[in-house]
């Protein structure tokens, strides 16, 4: 077998399929190898297509593509592992990014750093300027650079085992209660089954493998989300829709008489669907973040101001459909469903609350040309031309 948390990596095309673990799994499954060696000559066809969507006006001899595997299997080897490669660097940089820019939890760690690192200059300088310095100074200076260089050694490994966190094969923990809550959700593929929350103790015993109190918090206000989605969607009539109709949130609403927020956060939590889903509160918050390959929410700040999820939220009740596609990224369309709810949960005379949900589900025949495209968030979109832009990016000048 394998582990879970290198299943986890393969789901996410984060790590290729060694070869003997295919020939286990043809094994088991009675089959022919050679039909998984098919299955990787069309990723590679895929990968290849996306490289050449990065850059249009280079215009590609994309009819000619089968012809170039054949002919340089070596080469369009080494093109698709570049891309791969860069494709996971740019992740890394998005969420770095987000840590950079809004995670206070990292402000922190780097301010003890840079605070330590300038103790230290300070004291090396005054040794290293002043010749004549009083021995019982030099040995007070020399105390003092030994306890900052201490104390920076503890900030750095401190700041590098934080930074190491959303690494799933790591064992540090993870700093954020959202990211708690998000790793917690993705070792259960962001499904929680109606058998399970109808058991009270088993509930509670797992709420307690979550280490803080603020993720803890998330997951029980997620929970009573899904079992009032639950009693609306039962698993099994809305698991024989889904197959019937398949994911078109509008027929699943008429036929169960639910509102659209509640099928999109169940297509959003079905498991064995695709599909990406993004919540928003009234200030644009992001307060739930689903990625699907392609597509990942940022982690900490703001989103694209494009996103169909903030035109639903400006016209509450108002269902939208719209297909979109990240810049940037390996031209890929998604096909977004969104709207947003209003509620008064202290009577009318209350304050009025929106949330505004977003279901994104990947399209292999819709065309690019008709997709709104899109950024993740300004910091790392690379397009210069955009009237929503609010801030440079850091990726616009390698692109």
């Amino acid at each position: 077998g394998i582990s879970a948390s290198y299943l986890n990596l393969i789901e996410h095309n984060r790590r290729r399929i060694g070869p003997d673990v295919l020939a286990r799994l043809a094994q088991a499954l009675a089959v022919d190898l050679a039909i998984f060696s098919e299955a990787a000559e069309a990723g590679v066809v895929q990968d290849l297509r996306a490289v050449a969507a990065l850059n249009t006006s280079l215009k590609a001899e994309l009819d000619r593509l089968e012809e170039f595997l054949d002919r340089f299997p070596g080469w369009a080897a080494v093109l698709v592992d570049v891309f791969r490669k860069a494709t996971v660097a740019q992740n890394m940089v998005v969420a770095l990014s987000d840590r950079m820019a809004h995670d206070p939890q990292l402000s922190a760690a780097l301010h003890e750093v840079l605070s330590a690192i300038s103790a230290v200059r300070a004291s090396s300088d005054i040794l290293t300027d002043v010749q004549d310095i009083d021995p019982e100074w030099r040995a007070k200076f020399l105390k003092n650079l030994n306890g900052d260089s201490r104390r920076l050694s503890r900030g750095a490994e401190v700041l590098v085992t934080y930074l190491d966190a959303p690494d799933k094969t790591s064992e540090a923990p993870l700093a954020s209660a959202t990211e708690q809550f998000d790793a917690w959700l993705t070792e259960r593929d962001w499904h929680l089954r109606a058998d399970f929350l109808a058991k009270p103790l088993a509930v509670q015993n797992d709420l307690q493998l979550l280490p803080t109190k603020s993720a803890r918090f998330l997951a029980r206000k997620w929970i009573m989300q899904i079992e009032k989605d639950q009693k609306s969607l039962p698993d099994v009539e809305f698991g024989a829709a889904l197959e019937q109709m398949g994911p078109d949130p509008r027929i699943l609403a008429q036929q169960f008489g639910a509102d659209i927020a509640t099928v999109l956060r169940r297509l959003g939590s079905w498991i064995g669907l695709r599909a990406g889903l993004v919540i928003c509160d009234a200030s644009g918050a992001l307060v739930f973040r689903k990625p699907i390959d392609g597509f990942v929410p940022p982690r900490f700040g703001p989103a694209c101001a494009l996103w169909p999820l903030y035109s639903a939220l400006a016209r509450p009740m108002i269902p939208l459909q719209q297909d979109i596609t990240l810049t940037g990224q390996d031209g890929r369309v998604f096909r977004s469903f969104s709207i947003c709810e209003a509620s008064f949960p202290t009577g009318f005379d209350g304050p009025e609350l929106r949330e505004a949900v977003m279901l994104v589900l990947p399209q292999e025949t819709a065309a690019k040309s008709d997709a709104q495209d899109v950024g993740a968030t300004c910091r790392i979109c690379p397009k210069n031309a955009c009237a929503a832009r609010r801030e440079m990016s850091i990726m616009a000048e390698f692109v």
